[in-house]
């Protein structure tokens, strides 16, 4: 309710600036290159990979001594994620990465199904955009004198 309040201010300084220079046509949506290149899709995949990796030497011991309550040992200052998965686990590093590894197909049809949405939203937008501009049209002028 608030967020509206503070766009009809606007709505109402917008609306004679508008009214007085015509209106250029809106340019066509062109979708971005990245977004239906494979390469892409690679790059992301392998900077995903670097993340995970660097996720795993992330020292996590000392975080675990302080919530319960405690002062952590030197060998648990060196503790980090790849040690805690790996006590359960021991294939753990090897599965995350597999996982990460698998998500490839994942990241490229994510990044077609936005290219192919995209233009729809972008005409979404510019339709709300113009019912918007017709709405502060109808609006009443707030100079106008009241009987």
């Amino acid at each position: 309710m608030r967020a509206g309040l503070l766009i009809v201010p606007f709505l109402l300084g917008a609306a004679p600036v508008a009214a007085q220079a015509p209106r250029a046509a809106a340019p066509q949506m062109q979708v971005p290159p990245e977004l239906t290149d494979p390469a892409m899709t690679q790059k992301l995949a392998n900077s995903m990979q670097a993340i995970s990796k660097a996720f795993l030497d992330l020292r996590v011991g000392e975080v675990q001594a302080a919530l319960e309550g405690r002062q952590a040992t030197p060998s648990e200052r060196k503790m980090t994620v790849r040690d805690l998965g790996r006590r359960d686990d021991p294939n753990f590093e090897k599965d995350l990465q597999q996982q990460v590894a698998n998500a490839k197909p994942m990241i490229d049809q994510s990044m077609k199904a936005l290219a192919a949405a995209l233009p729809a939203m972008m005409q979404g937008m510019q339709q709300a955009e113009k019912a918007l501009e017709r709405a502060a049209a109808n609006m009443p002028d707030p100079t106008y004198p009241k009987r």
